[in-house]
Parts: C-alpha cells; sequence; structure tokens
C-alpha cells in the first residue's frame, strides 16, 4: 500500500477504497456523518484516538496497520508487539504446540504472517524428507515458497496445477486484506515457478468441498484438505498474525498410512 507521507486521513482512505466502501457506507457502519469523514480523509480534521480506532475496527484494518494508523494521527499504538520467546506469549505458544501435537498423527504447523513456519508437529516431517534443495529447509523456512519451488515439494504434488492456483488466489486475497508488500512479492515469485494455470479438476471426493492438497510420499498418494485456525480476539499484533494451518485426511487410505498402518 503506498503510505501517502503517513497522513492518517489518507491512509484511512486508502483502506476504505481498498475494503470497496464509499464514503456514506463507512460513515454509516461507524456510526459517524459522512461530512465528518470527509473532512478526516482531506485532512480538514484531525481525528480523536477513539474515532482512528473505531474507523480501523470498522474497516477490519489488520493490528498491525491500526497502529500506524495511530501513530500517523499523533497517537502511541495500542497494540503490543512481541517476540514469540517473550514469556508473556508462553501460555499462547503452549496452546499452539498442544493443538499441534493433538492433531497427530495428521500433520499440523503454525505459521506467521508471511508463511513462515513457526512451529510443526512430528507428522511433517515425513512430507518433507524428499526436498531436493535443503536450503528450503533451512530457518526461516516459507511454507508456500516450499511447497511451490520446482526443487521443493512441487515434483510430488499430484495436483500441482490446481493446488498452485489455489495459493496464488490466497495470496492475492491476503495482500487484498493486509496490504503487505511481503506477501505482494511473494506472490510474484511463487507465480513464476513452473506448475500450469490452476484449472481446477475433481480429482476425489474432497474436491467439490474444498481444494485438496494430494502429495505422493514414498509409494503411497495422499490427500488432504486444511483448515486454518487463528486466535479469537487478539490484543498483540505477533498472537493476531499467528495461525495454525491443520491437515485432515480425505480418505481412508491416508488415515490408515498416517496412523502407519
Amino acid at each position: 500500500m503506498n503510505r501517502t507521507g503517513d497522513n492518517v486521513g489518507a491512509l484511512l482512505r486508502e483502506w476504505r477504497q481498498r475494503r470497496r466502501l464509499s464514503q456514506l457506507d463507512l460513515a454509516l457502519d461507524a456510526g459517524i456523518s459522512q461530512r465528518h469523514l470527509s473532512f478526516v480523509e482531506s485532512g480538514r480534521a484531525a481525528p480523536s484516538r477513539s474515532m482512528v480506532l473505531t474507523l480501523a475496527e470498522t474497516l477490519s484494518v489488520p493490528l498491525r496497520e491500526r497502529n500506524r494508523l495511530l501513530l500517523a494521527a499523533g497517537y502511541a499504538p495500542s497494540f503490543g508487539e512481541r517476540s514469540l520467546s517473550d514469556p508473556s506469549l508462553k501460555p499462547a505458544m503452549e496452546v499452539v504446540q498442544r493443538i499441534l501435537d493433538g492433531h497427530a498423527p495428521n500433520p499440523a504447523l503454525a505459521i506467521d504472517r508471511h508463511w513462515t513456519m513457526l512451529l510443526a508437529n512430528g507428522a511433517v516431517a515425513p512430507l518433507l524428507a524428499e526436498v531436493e534443495d535443503k536450503s528450503l529447509l533451512e530457518a526461516p523456512v516459507n511454507v508456500l515458497r516450499l511447497s511451490l519451488h520446482p526443487k521443493g515439494l512441487a515434483p510430488n504434488i499430484l495436483n500441482l496445477a490446481e493446488w498452485r492456483g489455489h495459493v496464488l488466489e490466497r495470496l492475492r486475497g491476503l495482500n487484498e486484506f493486509a496490504a503487505d508488500p511481503v506477501i505482494a512479492e511473494l506472490e510474484k515469485e511463487l507465480s513464476a515457478y513452473p506448475g500450469g494455470g490452476g484449472h481446477r479438476r475433481k480429482t476425489d471426493k474432497a474436491s467439490g468441498i474444498a481444494v485438496p492438497f494430494r502429495f505422493r510420499l514414498r509409494s503411497a498418494a495422499l490427500s488432504f484438505i486444511t483448515t486454518t485456525t487463528v486466535f479469537g480476539a487478539p490484543l498483540d499484533v505477533t498472537l493476531s498474525e499467528l495461525a495454525i494451518e491443520s491437515f485432515f485426511p480425505t480418505d481412508e487410505a491416508t488415515a490408515r498410512f498416517l496412523r502407519g498402518e
């Protein structure tokens, strides 16, 4: 997103336009007058701290960017940002680890806003065993780069064109929501990888309800659907950007393989 000199009115206008809302729509949703919103966006009126937060909440602005809006308006940030090793985040990280471990023998991993792998359970490692370029497994590991790279997981993804299309579509949606330049660059990089046009094909029963992740591991053809879990009502930037990606088998053959049967 163009930061427009970090002028709060211009930033709010950019977020409103990104959400495809008119001034009237946003004003009605936020419970203010359109005239006042117009004055704020044009710089003719300085918004209060509470108004900045109300507008940011109404626009579903990520917490990191809400802090930026507050700073642009001359106020201190409202949301803390801690490292994952901070003692205050220990209870949350313990919850994440319990969720990952409890999901075994199915794969599950925790990622940050840029799809960097933070934690994983033991079922993830076997999926990575045949990665040709081992540098892709060196920290920080970007999960999406690893999955679509021609020397990563891509050669073992049985529905690569379909999965690649899903990943790129998801990245576009994330960039539209968060206006993150790192995500935009990642999308550009992954779009240049080979793998087909992403046309959807019905390859198994999961295709009718979700895009499956079909993967060849040794002699087995595995099929998964994935879910994403986030923390509810986070007040910390780091925690708000953490997500858990869980893989569920779509057929009994995959379930048996994961159980080692």
